[in-house]
């Protein structure tokens, strides 16, 4: 059972220093994310490398690890956060910017063992109902990728020659189930 810390209004959440692992804003609780395990870590880097490798040359998007966002009175940490090129929020130097107050793209959550599909499943849909085109569930111990999309039920992807979907930015992106899972491979 994840500790629930003190009630705060998100504003004074956001003053709050930054937290090893990262804490999360949800419906007027703070909640520590749990401290990725060694899958969970894995597919994270990986992914977030391969993503960026093929999307941000082409300036389509921009895959970022453990970035806060914060949209619809929360404030979360997705594992891997994409942005369609163009939605990347910029300072007045055109540099990226450090506040990023809107929600991904496409959200990616990588199931840890203690972590409960329930809160996570709930972190997507709402990035989903605040505009998000796609997100992802990987669960590393059932070897699967839920994905959800607005409007539709989930499916589920578990088969290893499965080219999983992808947002229509990133239509050209090929990456089935078992070049995922295939990374856990040393």
């Amino acid at each position: 059972m994840p500790t629930v810390l003190p009630t705060l209004t998100l504003t004074e959440f956001l003053q709050l220093p930054e937290t090893k692992p990262a804490s999360e804003y949800i419906d007027g609780q703070i909640l520590p994310k749990p401290t990725p395990q060694g899958k969970h870590s894995t597919l994270q880097g990986e992914l977030v490398a391969f993503l960026n490798g093929q999307l941000k040359p082409l300036r389509l998007a921009r895959a970022f690890p453990e970035l806060r966002c914060t949209f619809g009175d929360r404030s979360t940490v997705p594992d891997i956060a994409v942005f369609a090129w163009e939605r990347i929020p910029r300072d007045a130097n055109g540099e990226i910017a450090n506040a990023f107050a809107l929600p991904p793209d496409w959200t990616i959550e990588i199931l840890s063992p203690e972590q409960r599909h329930t809160k996570v499943i709930k972190n997507i849909l709402h990035s989903l109902q605040h505009g998000t085109q796609m997100g992802w569930l990987i669960d590393p111990e059932e070897q699967t990728v839920m994905v959800y999309t607005p409007q539709q039920l989930p499916t589920i992807w578990e088969e290893p020659a499965a080219p999983l979907p992808v947002p229509p930015f990133a239509q050209d992106l090929r990456l089935t189930v078992g070049e995922v899972f295939g990374w856990l491979m040393v």
